[in-house]
């Protein structure tokens, strides 16, 4: 079992949204309860129906209703920090237009203020808005599908996304069909959870449940490690050793990174899958064995296919069925469902409450909206690792705030896109660029040029570590155990204010005078709500 349990799917065999008689249901706009107060609150929906046929939705303390999955009756934010005077969310062309005007709730639309009215694209709810409210509940604004058939109950599965409720159905549908399934999809996405919920599901549930990853043995020992083998049959085998097929016999075997499975033992393996039949290496007769096989891959199969890496039928023989496990960033609705999760599993395994005096774990509303907005490239598995960070980062406080390693995390995905190799302030125009150095150990730079560097370049932290040569980690770390500089996250809320006030919030200007970038400060100065 991974130490991760969430994944989702889009499955081959029909597509979430299609109903029973297979048209394509209508997607509806929702709002999903991302941060709340009530922690017990996240993940709770409203479905805005009226905005499809033509009427506004009103937004406020008391309207409209949030349903948490699998209940019957709703109920509102209620939340005593939010207006009585809605704001409106209306239809409009392309799109939606939100209109703040007549609310006092302070309200941001990925991590902007809105004064006003805002035209939201089609576009963009496809994506997904996040909204934050009074900085205290932040929501989703998304497009959900309905569908005709129940959820159903898989353990280990958590998320009610429209693709984690697809997942769960496709996983019963196929469990106790004794064909071999095969998962695609990124990494870290859950294919051996998705594995093992297919295994504790099926008729062989009793029996072993076996996992390799067949991108982490040698190809020298992928025969006997897949087959088994005698003794004497190779150097160093002293003693007989059952293969993973024999280990999983009357149960599952879990192929993980098929792609990566040596071309010598492909073979085999397609003679093992096809009769049933295993040959130790060695061994003067073979061994029988009933096997249902899952393999999984992040690898374009059919492109090694056409490069002659990967055999043709032995993807037939494994994909007896396939599934489709999107990226988290596909599903953002499920970010704030699986961080409580994974903050509540943290909190069990350090056998103490961290968070002081019972109080739920949870995090402050800035740092919601940046993980919703996060492109997740290491999937749930990266998300989980997050989320255990922020646990043993804020012991003993709550809400939560980031940690410099989530921060670097998050700052690195969102630095804005300069040209890293012309300084910060502009050469002439027509003048050549200066060219990157070449790379460098940060132990070898003196601190001087290190700080006239992050001036120079207007402390954005990417276009100075280039044209020092060094990483942006490194720089990070430099900054975070230099004496001379500070983050805009360690900047005093008082020194903050005052430039705020004597430059008339010029953030340019203040950006300077505090020696911290735009972004970082911009992002500083909505957490104190300047």
């Amino acid at each position: 079992m991974p130490d991760y349990d969430e994944s989702t799917v889009a499955p081959k065999a029909r597509r979430p949204g299609l109903g029973r008689s297979g048209r394509r249901a209508q997607p509806l706009p929702c709002l999903t309860i991302l941060a709340h107060p009530d922690a017990g609150r996240i993940g709770d929906r409203a479905i805005l129906g009226e905005l499809v046929v033509g009427h506004p939705c009103e937004l406020a303390r008391h309207r409209p209703d949030f349903v948490a999955p699998g209940a019957m009756a709703g109920r509102p934010l209620a939340d005593r920090y939010l207006s009585r005077r809605p704001l409106l969310l209306e239809p409009a062309t392309d799109g939606w237009r939100l209109d703040a005007t007549s609310t006092s709730t302070p309200v941001r639309v990925d991590g902007e203020h809105v004064r006003g009215a805002r035209h939201l694209d089609s576009a963009a709810l496809e994506r997904g808005l996040v909204l934050e409210l009074a900085d205290r509940i932040v929501l989703l604004l998304h497009l959900s599908t309905p569908s005709a058939e129940p959820d159903v109950a898989v353990e280990g599965l958590v998320g009610h996304s429209d693709a984690a409720v697809e997942l769960r159905r496709e996983i019963r549908r196929v469990a106790e069909l004794d064909v071999g399934v095969l998962l695609r999809g990124e990494t870290g996405a859950g294919k051996e959870v998705v594995a093992s919920a297919l295994h504790s599901l099926s008729r062989h549930a009793s029996g072993p449940f076996v996992a390799v990853n067949l991108g982490a043995l040698p190809p020298s020992l992928a025969a006997a490690e897949l087959f088994g083998a005698e003794r004497g049959a190779f150097t160093g085998a002293g003693a007989a050793r059952d293969g993973c097929f024999t280990r999983a016999d009357g149960g599952t075997l879990f192929l993980d990174e098929i792609g990566e499975a040596p071309t010598e033992v492909q073979v085999s393996m397609l003679r093992t899958l096809e009769t049933g039949e295993v040959w130790p290496l060695g061994a003067s007769k073979p061994r029988r064995v009933q096997v249902r096989t899952v393999a999984a891959t992040d690898a374009d199969l059919e492109a090694r296919i056409a490069d002659g890496a990967f055999k043709a039928p032995l993807l037939h023989r494994l994909a007896g069925y396939e599934i489709l496990l999107p990226p988290l960033r596909g599903r953002r609705d499920d970010v704030g469902r699986l961080l409580l999760h994974f903050f509540r599993e943290r909190a069990r395994a350090l056998d103490e409450n961290p968070f002081g005096d019972g109080a739920e774990p949870w995090i402050d509303c800035g740092l919601v909206q940046r993980l919703a907005a996060h492109p997740w490239p290491g999937n749930v598995r990266q998300l989980r690792n997050v989320a255990g960070q922020l646990v043993i980062g804020n012991r003993g406080r709550t809400p939560m705030s980031s940690v410099p390693a989530v921060s670097r995390l998050l700052d690195a995905a969102e630095d804005p896109k300069v040209d890293d190799t012309t300084p910060a302030t502009g050469p002439p125009q027509g003048s050549p660029r200066t060219p990157p150095q070449v790379a460098r150990k940060p132990a070898d730079i003196d601190d001087d040029e290190i700080l006239e560097t992050l001036r120079r370049r207007r402390f954005e932290v990417k276009a100075a570590a280039q044209s020092l040569g060094i990483s942006r980690a490194a720089l990070y770390l430099w900054i975070e155990q230099s004496a001379r500089v500070k983050t805009a996250g360690q900047l005093d809320a008082e020194a903050i204010r005052r430039a705020h006030s004597e430059l008339a919030g010029d953030l340019t200007a203040m950006a300077k005078r505090l020696e911290v970038s735009r972004f970082s400060l911009r992002r500083r100065l909505r957490e104190l709500g300047l």
